[in-house]
């Protein structure tokens, strides 16, 4: 993708992060009601607004490419540029009046995630990344950490419920023994953490890949690793994470194909 348009569309992702965010703390201050969607997940105003706003200053600025999101699904045609849109990922945190929740943009060029902005109005910061120009927390480039072994690690779990029937939920449990200590931060946050030196692993087996696109961009962009629980690549079938230093996702890694 060219210099200009990644400039661009990287501008434009944060603006449109920014009017959703407006959109989330008017409903936050206020309250919304609960609507359960067909998959048995929750949704309010908040989400659609802040989708539809997002995707109007998507399009206006790279018309060329299209948007896949969480309310409103798939819209344009693009040979290489997709965007990737969930407005409020935690919308149940969001009802419980719980700030664990966030707004994410990701871009994809092709196969590969270029661009990543993560908003966290509530909770009070933004992470964002393009790809080569490194990541950033409220304007000040962060890295991750450089912790290089297990008993010096800091873990995280999402949602696990999957990996609990896995094979490997064994070595998930030794990997805790062995680390400095484990944490279930969840959501945006544990990838914020890592991303800026606090976390050093993220586990989770239940996930969607608008969930975490921009993440993906993020950790990568700190110097960190973030594959799936096999160390495959993330795409848009990806349903887990495995993502951390780079030492310590190759012994997490290590361990976890051993099962």
């Amino acid at each position: 993708m060219p210099s200009d348009i990644a400039t661009k569309a990287l501008a434009a992702a944060r603006e449109a992060a920014g009017a959703a965010a407006e959109i989330i703390r008017h409903y936050w201050r206020r309250g919304v009601e609960i609507e359960i969607k067909s998959d048995a997940t929750p949704v309010t105003i908040a989400d659609r607004e802040a989708e539809q706003a997002i995707r109007k200053i998507l399009q206006a600025a790279l018309p060329q490419a299209a948007i896949y999101g969480e309310e409103f699904g798939l819209e344009g045609q693009s040979g290489n540029l997709l965007w990737l849109v969930d407005p409020l990922d935690g919308t149940k945190s969001f009802v419980r009046r719980t700030p664990f929740f966030s707004t994410q943009i990701a871009l994809m060029d092709g196969d590969e995630l270029v661009l990543g902005v993560s908003s966290a109005p509530i909770y009070g910061e933004t992470m964002w990344a393009s790809r080569g120009e490194g990541a950033w927390l409220d304007g000040e480039r962060v890295n991750v950490a450089n912790t290089s072994a297990i008993s010096q690690a800091s873990i995280s779990t999402g949602n696990v419920k999957t990996l609990t029937a896995d094979a490997r939920w064994d070595a998930l449990g030794q990997l805790i023994r062995d680390s400095n200590r484990i944490r279930g931060y969840g959501d945006f946050c544990h990838y914020h953490l890592l991303a800026r030196g606090s976390l050093d692993l993220v586990i989770e087996s239940d996930v969607n890949i608008l969930d975490i696109a921009a993440l993906v961009v993020i950790v990568r962009e700190a110097g960190g690793v973030f594959t799936d629980l096999d160390g495959g690549p993330i795409t848009l079938d990806t349903r887990s994470v495995l993502a951390g230093t780079p030492a310590i996702h190759a012994m997490a890694l290590d361990r976890l194909r051993r099962q």
